[in-house]
């Protein structure tokens, strides 16, 4: 093996560890959480909002491919695709795939 390759191996072996240490972990200590307490409600909200913001992001200051989409079009298929999501009794499936043929058809239209 070549210093690279065993370099990655150790990369993806040291990251596949955390990843399944810490899931491991969360099981173990899932037992003993209320659902209804105040402070799992509390990380939920943090991790809600968390997502938002990110998602925010992306959509106002875009990096990548996402670049050349103008920011109307990026609104427009948001809108869509949030309307698409109440409409199939919150389904993620629909709305994830709707979303990715809309901006590539708007995003050629325009």
């Amino acid at each position: 093996m070549t210093d690279l390759s065993s370099n990655i191996t150790l990369v993806i072996l040291v990251t596949s560890l955390a990843t399944y240490l810490s899931r491991f972990l969360g099981v173990v200590s899932s037992e003993n959480i209320d659902v209804k307490s105040k402070i799992f409600r509390w990380f939920n909200c943090i991790a809600y909002s968390t997502l938002a913001a990110l998602i925010a992001r992306i959509v106002v200051f875009p990096t990548g491919i996402l670049v050349d989409a103008e920011i109307l079009i990026r609104f427009l298929v948001i809108l869509l695709s949030v309307a698409v999501f109440f409409a199939t009794k919150k389904n993620l499936v629909y709305p994830t795939i709707l979303s990715g043929i809309l901006l590539t058809v708007l995003n050629s239209l325009y």
